[in-house]
This record gives C-alpha cells, sequence and structure tokens, in this order.
C-alpha cells in the first residue's frame, strides 16, 4: 500500500518528495484560481510591501522569533 511505503521513507527522502509534489501543484496554478477578494488582499499587500520594503523582516528572523516562542 502506498501509505506503508511512504512511512518507510527517511525524513529527508520525504522532504524531496513533498518538494516535488509542490512544485508540481505550483505549476498548475489555473487548477486554484484566486477569488477576486483574495487577489486584491495580495495586491494591496503587495503594494504596501513596495512602498516600504524595509518594514518586514527576513524570513529567517520571524522563523527564529516563533520557535524560540514555541
Amino acid at each position: 500500500m502506498l501509505a506503508e511505503n511512504l512511512r518507510k521513507l527517511s525524513k529527508s527522502e520525504k522532504i524531496l518528495l513533498i518538494n516535488d509534489l509542490w512544485d508540481e501543484i505550483a505549476d498548475t496554478e489555473d487548477d486554484f484560481p484566486l477569488s477576486l477578494d483574495t487577489k486584491e488582499l495580495l495586491d494591496r499587500r503587495y503594494e504596501a510591501f513596495q512602498a516600504n520594503p524595509e518594514e518586514g523582516l527576513p524570513w529567517d528572523e520571524v522563523k527564529k522569533r516563533i520557535q524560540s516562542e514555541l
């Protein structure tokens, strides 16, 4: 059975599989169209970023902060 075979994979193999699956999903964006509300929200957030790109934090810093609070 597929699930049993997946459980036998190492963590690194599972991560590689997830990456491959995600890349395949991301290549088919037409299968998951954004709603108008979501598109408008993303556009507003992108415009806010463009206006103040230094305001945010790099992902590594955000991730460390979240992990330290766990």
